[in-house]
């Protein structure tokens, strides 16, 4: 039978965006379009009037929005919800409302026109930044000023839609997405947008599967057809084949079957059939849903992305707020774990600081970035120790290289905790530091570095990227990228070995630990915890459950001598297959 490479691979009816929320749907298509407001310049008489109607749009703008806000709380968890929130904001916003009214005032024009401009001038600035945060919430304004001109036009937004439909357009805002799931919409396309789109967010939270920025869908489908929307793997099939149609419906049935198995496993043991017990954690960014955690037995969260918070505000949030941020997300976990991450920003992620970068891979970075904006850094480490009261947080660096940067680190901490302590606030005397081990420096370093912690965690995404010398984003050399490489897995039992060796805990919480296909050999390589996306954790569990310690050690010693990725893949395959073991995870 085929599997989804092949069925890809010969598919040329394809469209080909980001996997932005997981699932698989059947359906046809809505094609969405936002109706075009006319915006009028002219010249008025009666500014009393048109600052009323200008304050009247206002307030109803608000009332929408707040009936939205109440939906989202109803369907999202309040963090997600909070979206909206900021939204009516922006309606409360003195100097935006002021600066409107007084240009109504002063140049005697329309308010629509007037608002539309104003606006646009924010959104413009936005859209022109390097940042991909920047130009998706330029998107989202989008929305609030097509509310403000629709009312001051005393225009109704037009939703009509018919149920169960799979709602395609160029773009969407957050609140069309929650709008749209009061009609049970099965799935959303969209010709732009990504991951960290409001719309995507909000996908995920409600579990709609979804694609994003696909660029040609809305050019490509037409009102009515059948697609198919793969949120796994990112890709719509348009006008599919009977035998794409007969492979994708075997999949969602294969699927529903396999969850409602998975569902039974929830408060069982991830150990193996000898007994070897192995820590399964969760991945978490801000936006990520807490329940997921607990929902699929996670032992705690074993990343979590901070700067995903920069991604959702747009700057470095203060002492206060950062402390906010975390003791929210350690009280509801307690007396799980939580294990924060310090903000993780350059390379390929967003940037928040006015420099420039040459090589941005291998230029300011993680750990680098932070010791060079050393204000940014105690702010964030005095948070993290003030949310650390009930010991359940931990505290973890990226992109280490050397030992200075670790001993660097653990001053700032100790100076950190003599601050709070002068200022007589609660901390965890004795939290725990870790790093990431992502740079090839640090993983043959790995016995001096964890001598100096408490914890390391492998971060394969990186790892791979660097000791492989492969931009993982390039199409050309992509196939480089190789998860099962010989050098990589000979790496990671190096890793292993030297951290037990200098008997520390050592994890893994890149990519590869949601790859099922690589669990067997993770545990078999010595790894007594793993940290995946919550979603991953029953199916990891389910592959540990059917499995013997000593079959996956011996995998392990092995794919250890083989010389080629082929040849690895190739072991572990058949070890599944000799084991009668299914590694189907979320269909892939």
């Amino acid at each position: 039978m085929k599997n989804f490479k092949q069925i890809y691979k010969e598919a040329d009816n394809k469209i080909t965006g980001i996997a932005a929320a997981p699932g698989i749907v059947i359906g046809n298509v809505y094609l969405f379009s936002k109706e075009v407001l006319e915006i009028n310049g002219d010249l008025i008489t009666d500014v009393d009037e048109a600052l009323i109607n200008l304050n009247e749009a206002l307030e109803k703008s608000k009332k929408e929005l707040s009936k939205v806000v109440q939906l989202a709380k109803e369907k999202m968890e309040d963090t997600r919800a909070a979206i909206f929130e900021a939204q009516v904001m922006i309606l409360d916003d003195p100097i935006l409302i002021e600066t409107i009214a007084n240009r109504v005032a002063n140049e005697k024009r329309l308010p629509e026109y007037i608002v539309n401009d104003e606006i646009t001038k924010y959104q413009n600035m936005m859209r022109h930044s390097a940042a991909s945060y920047m130009k998706e919430r330029a998107n989202d304004i989008e929305d609030i000023k097509n509310r403000i001109i629709r009312n001051l036009q005393k225009k109704r937004w037009q939703s009509k839609i018919a149920e169960d439909v799979i709602v395609v357009s160029e773009t969407l805002t957050p609140a069309d997405a929650i709008l749209f799931s009061k009609r049970s919409v099965k799935g959303f396309v969209t010709d732009h947008g990504g991951l960290t789109s409001h719309a995507a967010i909000i996908s995920r939270s409600l579990d709609i599967p979804a694609v994003v920025g696909t660029h040609n869908a809305c050019s490509s489908i037409s009102n009515g057809d059948i697609i198919i929307v793969d949120g796994f793997h990112g890709y719509v099939i348009y006008n599919p084949t009977e035998e794409q149609i007969k492979f994708f419906r075997e999949k969602i049935e294969h699927h529903k079957i396999l969850r409602a198995e998975l569902a039974g496993l929830k408060n069982e043991p991830a150990a193996t059939i000898d007994g070897k017990q192995i820590n399964l954690f969760a991945n978490v960014d801000v936006t990520g849903e807490i329940d997921l955690v607990f929902t699929n037995d996670a032992k705690g969260i074993g990343l979590y992305r901070t700067e995903q918070i920069l991604e959702e505000t747009g700057d470095f949030p203060n002492e206060e707020e950062q402390t906010k941020i975390y003791n929210t997300l350690a009280e509801r976990l307690y007396p799980k774990t939580i294990t924060i991450r310090a903000f993780d920003i350059g390379g390929d992620k967003v940037k928040f600081l006015d420099f420039k970068e040459p090589n941005p891979f291998l230029g300011m970075r993680g750990i680098r970035v932070l010791l060079d904006n050393i204000n940014i850094f105690k702010t964030q480490v005095k948070a993290v120790l003030r949310a650390s009261k009930n010991k359940n947080v931990q505290l973890m660096i990226p992109m280490i290289t050397t030992l200075e940067e670790v001993r660097k680190t653990k001053e700032l901490v100790e100076i950190c905790k003599m601050e709070l302590k002068k200022d007589k606030i609660d901390f965890d005397k004795n939290m725990r530091l870790g790093i990431m081990v992502e740079v090839p420096a640090a993983a043959v370093m790995t016995f001096d570095l964890a001598s100096e912690v408490d914890f390391i965690s492998i971060g394969t995404n990186d790892l791979i990227q660097f000791l492989n010398a492969v931009d993982r984003g390039n199409d050309l050399v992509y196939n480089l990228y190789q998860e099962f490489s010989p050098g990589l897995i000979r790496t990671l039992a190096h890793i292993v070995s030297e951290g037990k060796r200098a008997k520390k805990t050592v994890s893994i919480c890149g990519e590869m630990a949601a790859d099922t296909l690589a669990i067997p050999l993770l545990v078999g390589l010595g790894l007594d915890s793993l940290s995946m996306s919550p979603t991953t954790i029953p199916y990891a569990k389910r592959i540990i459950r059917n499995c013997q310690y000593t079959d996956l050690q011996n995998l392990a010693k092995e794919c250890l001598v083989l010389s080629s990725e082929k040849d690895i893949t190739e072991k572990i395959e058949k070890f599944f297959r000799a084991h009668q073991i299914t590694r189907t995870r979320n269909l892939i």
